[in-house]
Formats: structure tokens, sequence, C-alpha cells
């Protein structure tokens, strides 16, 4: 167990990488900060010259893969870190120095049990990409087939183990001492659902599986594509899957003279991320350019599967009644929903909530539709749920995520696209289809259904408890007597009766 010294020190010395690139200035400034945080902010940049605009990136980046990450799961949470702080995050750069590759070679040969030799016929010593959890090399299998090996940087177990123990440590601390609104923005839930997040990404084998998951559930969307992945040479920390021919979507002018219409890939984008979400609830959370690819033959191909979210049909109809209530301006039932999903604690009035619903979503409608946006409706959002004591909800941070994400690579691709335009119809037709008449009577049977299969299990669980009477005769009527509580003998009294039973003894055989 690590002791709390150990911790500060690991704080103060990551406080002085923050505090040379003005990450700290905020933490310092904001009243919310607890006093023992602001003396350890004071001490991190003691003797530093800080710059005048803060750059969180640059300096995640200079603390490692763990700090990166723990970033990337920041840019999130505005409601957390401020909206320029999680802008700033949001141009995180995933990526380091790869590791030599002898290292690498060892790696691949341990977790797979087999020399490289006899699993590939080449394997490329430079990686095509070096991020901070895993390197991709380039490699043709003893098939013949072109795949990618992504493999796992060696010792990055133990250098997340370390850091995540001081981050829960930190946040610990911080709920226990910086009042109600570090409980309402729940620090200990961020870094639990961050040490979830970083161990689905540390198995590859998982996030196999994940890609396995995916395309399978895409098949119904023709325009996006998931590599086939190599089951014989992936295990925890190794994954080999098809190699992908195609041009990265952060290369739009490569992309125009490919002659791929950058217009079409969007839409394909918005339909398949949507289908992902809303209709399948498993959907790839990291949806950045580099992570999405133009195929030859025009459909979009996304790889890096470590992150992926989840969220419950009864979830995703009310997060699909937000949306299309927002776009409607139906901003009641907007708040019913919330109230219902007990997002909203039920203290408050729904009425006001309607209206500060108003307040986010009038603005958005008033503007013309390619200007409409995703990410400030979610910023408007925001910025309403510390007025209505709303905590967060883990199970929606990584949608928020990649919503504003997604977004942000579709008008980056096409600038007059809009989310609410195509997501509308998208949206209106799960809805009818999921809250409709046909979906209620379907419901209703499936319920009814489990019900009456319960019954046999049920009567047996009863009669176990309530047998049948027996073949013997009734038992007779007993005299019922009121029985009263025997008075407690004290020790004093047992002394006294012990002596006035001797010495009667005594007179006894005195008499004799």
């Amino acid at each position: 167990m690590t002791s709390s010294v150990t911790h500060v020190l690991r704080l103060l010395r990551w406080g002085r990488t923050l505090a040379r690139y003005g990450a700290l200035q905020g933490v310092e400034k904001d009243p919310l900060t607890p006093p023992f945080a602001r003396r350890l902010v004071r001490l991190a940049r003691l003797g530093l010259r800080q710059p005048a605009e803060p750059d969180y990136a640059t300096a995640l980046q200079q603390l490692g893969p763990a700090a990166i990450k723990l970033g990337q799961a920041l840019a999130t949470r505005p409601d957390l870190v401020g909206e320029k702080a999680a802008h700033n995050l949001f141009a995180l750069q995933d990526s380091l120095p790869p590791a030599p590759f002898p290292l690498i070679r060892k790696a691949v040969e341990q977790a797979l049990e087999a020399p490289l030799e006899t699993l590939f016929s080449s394997f490329e010593e430079t990686p095509v990409g070096a991020a901070s959890i895993a390197q991709v090399h380039r490699a043709v299998t003893t098939e013949g087939r072109q795949v990618a090996v992504k493999v796992l940087r060696p010792g990055i177990e133990d250098m997340f183990a370390e850091a995540l123990e001081t981050y829960e440590w930190a946040a610990a601390h911080l709920e226990a001492h910086a009042g109600d609104e570090a409980r309402r923005l729940r620090p200990k839930t961020v870094i639990a659902h961050f040490r979830q997040w970083t161990r689905r990404e540390l198995d590859l084998q998982r996030e196999a599986a994940s890609a396995s998951e995916l395309k399978e559930n895409m098949v119904a969307e023709d325009g996006f594509y998931v590599p086939e992945i190599d089951w014989h040479r992936t295990a925890r920390r190794v994954l080999t899957l098809e190699w992908l021919d195609g041009i990265k979507l952060s290369k739009r002018d490569d992309l125009i003279a490919a002659g791929h219409n950058p217009r079409d890939l969007a839409g394909i984008l918005v339909r398949a991320f949507l289908r992902q979400a809303v209709i399948d609830g498993f959907f790839h959370a990291d949806l950045h350019q580099g992570n999405l690819f133009a195929l030859p033959d025009g459909r979009l191909a996304a790889i890096d599967f470590g992150i992926m979210g989840r969220i419950d049909r009864r979830a995703r109809l009310w997060l699909a009644e937000i949306l299309y209530g927002l776009i409607t301006g139906n901003y009641a039932r907007v708040a019913e929903i919330h109230f219902e999903a007990q997002y909203v604690p039920a203290h408050h009035n729904s009425d006001e909530f309607a209206t500060a619903l108003r307040a986010v979503g009038e603005p958005i409608r008033g503007l013309p539709v390619k200007d409409i946006s995703v990410g400030r409706m979610l910023e408007g959002l925001f910025s309403i749920t510390r007025d209505f004591d709303m905590p967060v909800q883990p199970h929606l941070l990584l949608l928020q995520k990649t919503m504003v994400m997604e977004e942000g690579v579709a008008t980056f691709l096409d600038p007059d696209i809009n989310m609410w335009e195509q997501a509308e119809p998208f949206l209106k037709e799960w809805i009818r289809s999921e809250l409709g008449p046909e979906a209620y009577a379907a419901d209703r049977i499936v319920q009814v259904t489990r019900a009456l299969r319960k019954l046999p299990d049920l009567i047996d669980r009863i009669d176990h408890y309530f047998p049948a009477p027996g073949g013997a005769p009734p038992a007779l009527p007993e005299v019922q007597v009121d029985v009263k509580q025997l008075p407690r003998l004290r020790f004093r009294d047992t002394l006294i009766a012990l002596g006035a039973a001797i010495a009667g003894a005594a007179a006894v055989l005195l008499l004799r």
C-alpha cells in the first residue's frame, strides 16, 4: 500500500510539470478548490514562470501515457475542467516515441508463444504508429495476408497501476474536503470509470472481441467497414487484424484527389454512429480522424476498438427522446424524461427545468441549419446541471464525448452538414418503432410471457414454504397459559441464598 507521503510527492512532481505549462492556474483561482489543494498548487509552481494561456494537452503529454489517457477522459467533462480546458484537451495527441524493436519482438513471441518467424513471413521493425498504450507494426502472415499487429508497450501496466493509485487517492481527498460541489461532480466515480476504461484498453484480446461484435452489428450499414480479426495471432498483449489500404479522413485534399466525396463520407459517419449508439447501444467511442479511413471502394473503415461505449435500451430511449425533443422544441417532454430517468432530483420543478432547457434550445433552433451544433447544445446542457443539482451520469460521458468528436470530423469533411438534419429522420423512425403501438404491444407480450414462465417455479416455492397437511391427525388443542417472565437473580441475591443454605445445613448438623 503506497503511503500518503508518496502520493503527495508524486502529485508535486506532476504539478511541477503542469505548472510549467500554466495548467494549474484554473485550479488555483477556482474558489471551490479546497485549501489543501491550493497549497499544493502554490508549492508546485514556486519559482516558475507561467504562460499567459494554459496548454493542458502539452503538459499531460509530458507526463506520459496515463496522463494522456486521463486528459482524453477529462475532455468529456467540461463541467469538471471548464470549457476552455476541455477544448484544449480534445487536441491531445495520443503519441509517443516507439519502444525499441527487440522489446516488441520479445513481447510478441511471449504473448503468442511462438517465434516471430513461424507466425509472420515479414514484420516491419519501424512501427506505422506509436500511441501511449501500444504501437502498430505492418506485417505479412505465413499465409501471405497483409496485417497490422498492435503490441502493448513493455511495462505499460505497471505505469498505469502506479498513476491510477495516486489518482484515486487524490480524488478521494478532493471529494472528502471540497464540499458539495465536488461530491456532485463525483471525482471518485470519474477515476473509477477511467480505471475501467484503461483496463479494457490494456487487454487487446478484449479489443478484438469488441471489433468482432461491432462488425456483426454493422452488417446493415453497407458503407461502414470493420476489419477482420486474426484470432490465431491475437492474445492479451498482441492484436492482429486485417491491413487496410485507405486514406485518413484528416487528409481532405487527398480524399478529393482520389475521387472520394467528403459529403458522402460525412453522411456514412453520422448514420453509422447513430446506428451504433441509438439502435445497438454499442458504439466506437474514439471516432477521431486518425482512426477513420476512406477505402478505395468508397466505404468508411474504423480501427482502434479499445474504447467502446455501451448504453442499455431504456437509457437509449430516454436519449433519443431528449435529442428529438430538443430538435422539435418539445421542452416539456424533455424535462419530463429527465425527471423520469431521475437525472434531476425530485425536489426540483419540472416546468422550471423545461424553461432552462428552452434557454439552451431556442438559440440553437434559431440558427441557420448548417450552424446548429451538437457541441454547443451539450455545452448549454452542462451549464444548467449545477443549478438543478444534477449528478454526473457516467454511462453518458463517453457518448457525450463521442458525439462532439464525431460532429467535428463530419463538419471537417462537409462544413455544411448538420447533425440535427441527419439525425431527425433517423431518430423519428426509431422512436416510432420503439414507442409506437406495435412496440408497446410487443413489450407487453414479452412481459406477460416472462411472468407466466415464472409461475411454475413460484408455485413450487410456495408449496415448499407452505406444505399441504399430511396424513397425521390434527393436533389436540393446548391450554393457553399466560407465561410470566421469571425475575432475574442478581449476584448479591445468589450469595445470600447460598449463605442461607449453608447456615441451615450447619444448624441441622449442630442439633443432631
